[in-house]
C-alpha cells in the first residue's frame, strides 16, 4: 500500500491571524473554503460541522497545514498544550536563519517560550506559542552535512 502525508491539520480561534503569522514565515496560501454539509459531518464526525479552511503549503513544496475555525459545532478552548503532553502538540520547521524567523514571529506577539537553545553545535532551536496556542519549533542547522 503506498501512503503519503497529505496535512496537518490544525483548529484555531481567527483563521486571518492563523494565515497570516504563517504566511508571513513564508508558507503558500493554497486555498480558502467554508465546509459544511453531510459530507463534512461524516469524514469528521461532528454533527452540523461548518467551519472555516485554509490549506498553506511550506516553500519546498512537501508539507501543508490545514487549519480550521469552526463555526458550528462552537470551537473549545483549551489550555495550551505542554510540550510533555500525549498527542500531538507541535509543528517544526527547519529554518535558515533563526534570528529573522523569531523577528517575523514577534512582529505576530510571539515568544519564545524560554529561549534559543543549541544542541550539539548542530542545530539552535527553540519552541514558541504562534497563534491560537499552537506550539511551533524553529529549527536552524549549524553544521551542514
Amino acid at each position: 500500500m503506498a501512503i503519503k502525508l497529505e496535512n496537518v491539520g490544525i483548529a484555531v480561534r481567527d483563521l486571518d491571524a492563523t494565515i497570516a503569522f504563517f504566511t508571513d514565515l513564508g508558507l503558500t496560501l493554497v486555498g480558502r473554503d467554508t465546509v459544511s454539509g453531510e459530507w463534512a459531518d461524516t469524514a469528521v464526525g461532528l454533527d452540523g460541522n461548518h467551519a472555516k479552511i485554509a490549506v498553506l503549503q511550506t516553500p519546498d513544496g512537501h508539507g501543508q497545514l490545514e487549519f480550521f475555525e469552526y463555526i458550528h459545532p462552537k470551537a473549545i478552548e483549551t489550555e495550551p498544550t505542554l510540550p510533555n503532553e500525549i498527542g500531538m502538540h507541535r509543528v517544526a520547521f527547519s529554518v535558515d536563519d533563526i534570528d529573522e524567523a523569531l523577528e517575523i514571529a514577534a512582529r505576530h506577539g510571539c515568544h519564545p517560550l524560554r529561549g534559543v537553545a543549541t544542541y550539539q553545535d548542530v542545530y539552535k532551536l527553540t519552541y514558541l506559542r504562534g497563534p491560537s496556542g499552537i506550539l511551533v519549533m524553529f529549527a536552524e542547522e549549524l553544521k551542514k552535512h
